[in-house]
C-alpha cells in the first residue's frame, strides 16, 4: 500500500482530501444538508447549495457537454461479449460522428419545448436510430417512468445543474404489474428510468425513486431509481436516490464521474462492468441493522465484470458494508478513496455463503478515512499492492479508449 508519508504526499490524494473537505464544509450545516420534503408533493430532493457546491470544485459541465459533441472513439461494430476471447484486445476503431449532435428535442413542462414528457420525447427517436440525439430535458419535477427500447441507441438526456432536472416515480418490487393475472412488478421494472440501448449518456438529470424507506425486513420493498440494461452508457454529475436498490447496474460497461448515489440496503447493485469516478456514495441507514453500499452478481470467473470505485468519497449515516456477494463470484474494488466511520470495520459481507468467500473478489488500495482501516476486515477480503491495483484504476477496466470521448480516455 506504501508508506503513510507517500500516500498523504501524493497529489491524487491531496485533490482527493481536499474535495472531501469541501464536500462536509458544503452539506456539513443545517442549512445546507440534503432533505426530503414529504411523500405527498411526491417526495423530492431539496437542496439549497449543498452538493452542488462540492461538484463545483470537480468538473465543468460546459466543458463535459464539448467533449461529448466533437469527440468520439467507438468502435462501429458490435462489441464482443464480456469476458469473451477478444474483450481485452483493441479493436479496428475508426473516427465517426456517433456523438456528435444531430438532433435536439427539448422537453418543457410549460409547452415551449417539442412536447411535455420525457416519454413523448423519446417517442420521437425513431427506431434503429444511428445518430446521436440529445433529449434536453428543461427544469422541473418530471413524474414519470421512463424506458428507452433497445431499439433506439444513441440518446442523451441533457438536464440543467443545481438539481433542477428531476425524473421521479415510486414503484417498488411488490407493486401490482397486471391485477388480473396476480403478477407484481418485481425488481427489474420497479426502475423509474430503465435504459435497454446502447451509448446512452446523461448529463445533469437527478434520478429518483420516491418511494418511503421500508422498514427492517420488508419484503418486495426494492424501489429502482435507475437500471442500466445496456452496454457503453455514460453518466455525468447525475444523482441517483432511493433506498433499497437505488442503482441497478445490470449489465454492460458503464462510467460514472462526479456522481451522487444515495441508499440505505444494497444501493448498487447487478453485475455490470463500471467504473465509478470521483464519486459520493451517501448511506441512509438508520434502522440499527446494517446496510450495504453495493451488491454485485458475477457468478462466474471468466467474466470480467465488478465494480471498480477510484478517488470517490463514502458518507452518510448508520453502517453499512463495502459490499455483500450476491453472487458467487462478486468483485468489487474500492481505490484511493476517503470512508467515513459509517464503513463497518468488517468491511464485507458474504451474503450467508461461507463458499463465497473463497470465490468472491473484494479488494481495497491505498483508501484513507476512519472506515478504512483494514486491520479488522473479513480474512478473505484483499488489500491491493499497486500493480494488483493498477487494472481497477484507468478507462482500461471498461475498455474505455474503445467508446468513450478522447477528452475522457487522455486525462
Amino acid at each position: 500500500m506504501g508508506s503513510k508519508s507517500e500516500r498523504w504526499g501524493s497529489p491524487a490524494f491531496v485533490v482527493l482530501c481536499t474535495l472531501c473537505i469541501l464536500f462536509r464544509a458544503a452539506v456539513g450545516s443545517s442549512t445546507t444538508s440534503p432533505s426530503w420534503t414529504s411523500v405527498s408533493d411526491p417526495r423530492v430532493w431539496q437542496e439549497p447549495d449543498g452538493f452542488q457546491a462540492w461538484l463545483q470544485y470537480v468538473h465543468r459541465t460546459s466543458d463535459l457537454a464539448s467533449d461529448w459533441a466533437t469527440h468520439s472513439k467507438l468502435d462501429t461494430t458490435d462489441v464482443t461479449p464480456l469476458g469473451g476471447p477478444n474483450d481485452d484486445e483493441q479493436t479496428n476503431s475508426t473516427e465517426h460522428n456517433l456523438l456528435q449532435v444531430k438532433r435536439k428535442i427539448v422537453v418543457d413542462q410549460s409547452g415551449k419545448g417539442d412536447c411535455r414528457t420525457i416519454k413523448e420525447a423519446i417517442d420521437l427517436v425513431p427506431p434503429q436510430n444511428r445518430e446521436r440525439i440529445v433529449i434536453h430535458i428543461r427544469p422541473g419535477v418530471y413524474r414519470e417512468k421512463v424506458k428507452i427500447p433497445k431499439t433506439k441507441p444513441y440518446i442523451t438526456f441533457e438536464g440543467y445543474s443545481n438539481n433542477q432536472t428531476i425524473i421521479t416515480y415510486n414503484s417498488t418490487a411488490s407493486d401490482p404489474k397486471s391485477k388480473k393475472h396476480h403478477t407484481y412488478l418485481r425488481t427489474y421494472n420497479s426502475a423509474t428510468v430503465a435504459v435497454n440501448s446502447k451509448y446512452f449518456v446523461a448529463v445533469n438529470i437527478v434520478f429518483q425513486n420516491s418511494a418511503p424507506a421500508p422498514p427492517p425486513g420488508s419484503i418486495g420493498k426494492q424501489a429502482v431509481a435507475f437500471r442500466i440494461s445496456a452496454d457503453m452508457a455514460a453518466f455525468y454529475n447525475c444523482q441517483f436516490l432511493g433506498f433499497q436498490d437505488t442503482l441497478y447496474d445490470h449489465h454492460g460497461r458503464h462510467y460514472f464521474k462526479n456522481c451522487y448515489i444515495e441508499g440505505a440496503v444494497d444501493f448498487i447493485f447487478g453485475n455490470g462492468r463500471s467504473l465509478y469516478k470521483n464519486c459520493v456514495l451517501n448511506a441512509l441507514n438508520n434502522s440499527g441493522i446494517p446496510g450495504s453500499l453495493t451488491a454485485q452478481k458475477r457468478n462466474d470467473t471468466t467474466l470480467d465484470t465488478g465494480f471498480s470505485f477510484v478517488d470517490s468519497y463514502i458518507s452518510g449515516s448508520g453502517q453499512v458494508y463495502l459490499g455483500r456477494a450476491w453472487g458467487n463470484d462478486s468483485r468489487v474494488v474500492f481505490a484511493r478513496s476517503y470512508m467515513d466511520d459509517v464503513v463497518l470495520p468488517v468491511g464485507w459481507n458474504d451474503w450467508g455463503s461461507e463458499g463465497r468467500e473463497r470465490t468472491s473478489y473484494y479488494a481495497e488500495y491505498n483508501c484513507s478515512g476512519p472506515g478504512a482501516v483494514t486491520s479488522g476486515r473479513a480474512p478473505w477480503a484483499r488489500v491491493l499492492t499497486e500493480d494488483e491495483a493498477k487494472p481497477f484504476l484507468s478507462m482500461d477496466f471498461i475498455n474505455g479508449k474503445r467508446w468513450l470521448p478522447k477528452a475522457e480516455i487522455t486525462q
